[in-house]
């Protein structure tokens, strides 16, 4: 999807932005050594080493913040960005939470942890969060497309559909937007009654793109999608980006025309081609999860009703 939720944006409180991904710097009385300047040197010093990708300094810097101030929530939310981007999921949403404990109004904090919440596949955990976040920071509402990806995990399809209709409205040229929007009206009405009511799009410039808008309005066919995404990219990581999208869209495709097997095979092959930083690549890899917590592997398609019954995303696995 395209990116319109970027790490710019601020939190609810004037008194808590963030320059980048770190603090800016603390106002304070003018020659007053306080433990105000303290911290803010420490976090500064922590994002000169994440710059120069010492992440385990940046770490332990953050870490000596909160040890030095453990009741200021900006240590912890700065360690909990570098665990996001380390993709140690568990240990950022534990400092985004303690973030949040001691500053709830912190809406950044909300977005960060919802996402590391849905890339775990915490799917009720990340709705709550987005839509706190929307609360705090209702003008992000019409931006905010993943939350409808959430609502669709979570089988909210209603939901989902009409969050997809709002990010039309900021975001009218978004072949992916297009997509879901099928996909919950389809669970909602059918293929046919999906594919009557496709959003028009007018030019999606990402390759394979427009060929997956075709492919789901009936104008195309699953390798017309593979042979655009095959066309010779700049950069090896663009023409894996499009291999990505294009076995992402024909699983989610094929799944939408109840052809399990062939659904699996792209997407189990979407989620090992993904970029490690990229957003839709961990939609992919929480969707090939559920299928695993089924008892599904690659090149092994029997389905385990066991698996089901004791995994924790068994409510939001599809009645196929």
């Amino acid at each position: 999807m395209s990116r319109y939720l970027k790490d710019s944006i601020p939190l609810a409180r004037p008194a808590r932005t963030f320059a980048g991904i770190f603090v800016g710097a603390i106002l304070i009385q003018a020659g007053a050594l306080t433990a105000a300047t303290k911290i803010d040197e420490l976090l500064a010093k922590a994002q000169a080493a994440f710059t120069n990708a010492n992440k385990a300094e940046a770490i332990a810097l953050a870490t000596q913040a909160i040890e030095a101030e453990p009741k200021n929530m900006q240590g912890y939310y700065v360690r909990g960005r570098v665990y996001e981007v380390q993709k140690e999921h568990a240990k950022a949403i534990a400092d985004f939470s303690q973030a949040l404990k001691l500053d709830p109004g912190a809406s950044d904090a909300y977005q960060r942890r919802g996402s590391e919440h849905f890339k775990l596949g915490h799917i009720p955990e990340s709705i709550a969060d987005f839509e706190k976040f929307l609360e705090l920071m209702p003008k992000w509402k019409p931006n905010h497309w993943q939350v409808g990806i959430a609502y669709y995990y979570a089988g909210r399809y209603a939901d989902g559909k009409q969050q997809f209709e709002l990010h039309q409205t900021v975001n009218p040229n978004d072949v992916e937007n297009a997509v879901w929007h099928f996909l919950c009206a389809a669970r909602l009405a059918g293929v046919k009654k999906a594919q009557a009511s496709l959003m028009n799009i007018r030019v999606d410039r990402r390759i394979p793109m427009m060929t997956i808008h075709a492919l789901f309005s009936g104008k195309a066919a699953p390798e017309d999608v593979l042979n655009a995404a095959k066309v010779e990219a700049t950069f090896p990581e663009a023409q894996q980006r499009q291999l990505f999208y294009a076995n992402f869209y024909i699983g989610l495709y094929y799944e939408a025309a109840g052809n399990r097997e062939l659904a699996r095979e792209h997407i189990f092959r979407a989620a090992a081609e993904a970029l490690p930083a990229d957003y839709m690549g961990d939609v992919a890899r929480v969707h090939a999860e559920i299928l695993k917590k089924r008892g599904v592997k690659a090149g092994n398609y029997g389905e385990s009703r066991r698996s089901i019954a004791t995994s924790r995303l068994h409510k939001y696995l599809f009645d196929w």
